[in-house]
């Protein structure tokens, strides 16, 4: 099968979404299917076989943290060009609306993706929280002309289909268990994420430094805890307010992480800590999972979907003090702390990548066949 990828964030760019592609064109180029991704040219024009067409992205001075690709023509001749059996608009909100449209132009079968909740995001932003209506509108356009929605959560599927969105489907999650691995604890590591202090307690948090991922919530625990130190591993356009509002803490940032020394700082922690509740899934989730790492997380759908309380990790109720140290107490029962860790990679066990993206190949294949029958309302 020609597949083309149009997407709004692929390497070198480090999220969620970028190893779930890159993960799926492992599997499709193993496969022998033909891949084209087009994205945000950030100097990457070949992946493992793959093409990566680069549209030239711009930055906003406002977020200047990551360079975006808009809406453009070359898009519509790239696909033209390459002729492909199934076009994945991944994330249709800027680059990828041009995917949409091309794949309406020429009658090719469209999977549209939706990973960011931005609706939820301007929660945190509330200048922009009038503009929910609108951006609920927009994000509508974008995925109606769709043969198949998919989304990764049941959580979120239900809010977008409350919304109106149809032929919606869930991606299922996955996880490289060989690179996220318990076998990769160093205390090197240890030591550099407690700064100097290993005998703490040691909650790890992995992922991008914005607003919406709620890390401010962490400070009272901090404070009412300072056996515990925090390690913050990402960057982001809130990194310079997190590190002057955690000055005095027990909290280390390091920046990105990558290869080797992300998956020694994914084992290397007691716990993976998870504030936000705005996440379609969060990846990570199920990464500090493989790794032997309990989760300790904030209550939401998508969360609650992954994390049995007690058993392979602890929620507690957000923006609750109490809840959360009670939630943190699980550190000091060893018995139970070590219960949930080995439940806690079973159950990543269960997620490879590999059936995950025979899956997507899968929803590319039901979406030809719908569009074949001109039936969008299967």
């Amino acid at each position: 099968m020609k597949i083309a990828i149009v997407t709004e964030t692929f390497l070198p760019s480090t999220d969620g979404i970028v190893t779930r592609l890159t993960n799926a064109i492992d599997y499709f180029i193993r496969e022998g299917h033909e891949v084209l991704v087009i994205a945000p040219d950030l100097g990457v024009y070949d992946y493992k076989g793959a093409k990566v067409v680069g549209i030239k992205p711009i930055t906003f001075p406002f977020y200047r943290y990551r360079k975006w690709g808009f809406p453009s023509r070359k898009v519509y001749h790239e696909l033209k060009k390459f002729q492909p059996d199934v076009v994945h608009a991944v994330n249709p909100i800027l680059l990828a609306t041009s995917a949409v449209k091309a794949a309406q132009k020429l009658d090719i079968p469209l999977v549209s993706s939706y990973h960011t909740h931005l609706p939820k995001y301007l929660d945190y932003y509330k200048v922009y929280k009038p503009a929910k209506p609108l951006l609920w509108w927009y994000i509508k356009r974008n995925h109606k002309n769709a043969d198949l929605n998919l989304v990764t959560s049941n959580t979120i599927r239900d809010e977008l289909d409350a919304e109106g969105i149809k032929r919606l489907d869930v991606i299922p999650r996955g996880v490289d268990v060989v690179h996220r691995h318990p076998d990769y604890r160093d205390e090197e590591m240890r030591e550099r994420l407690t700064g100097g202090k290993p005998s703490n307690k040691l909650l790890v948090f992995i992922g991008r430094i914005a607003v919406e991922k709620e890390i401010p919530k962490l400070l009272p625990l901090l404070e009412q805890r300072p056996d515990i130190s925090l390690a913050i591993i990402g960057d982001g356009p809130a990194r310079a307010d997190i590190e002057k509002r955690f000055k005095g803490t027990n909290t280390i940032f390091t920046g990105f992480l990558h290869g080797e020394e992300l998956s020694k700082a994914f084992a290397s922690g007691d716990a993976f800590i998870f504030p936000s509740v705005s996440e379609t899934l969060g990846l990570v989730i199920l990464e500090s999972m493989a790794s032997g790492l309990p989760l300790i997380g904030a209550k939401s759908g998508p969360t609650n979907e992954q994390v049995e309380h007690g058993v392979n990790g602890m929620l507690y109720e957000n923006e609750n003090l109490e809840s959360m140290l009670e939630a943190v107490s699980v550190l000091e029962d060893e018995e139970k702390l070590e219960a949930i860790r080995q439940n806690a990679r079973e159950t990543a066990m269960g997620y490879s990548w590999d059936a995950t993206s025979q899956r997507l190949v899968d929803f590319y294949m039901e979406a030809r066949n719908r569009h074949s029958v001109g039936n969008r309302n299967m």
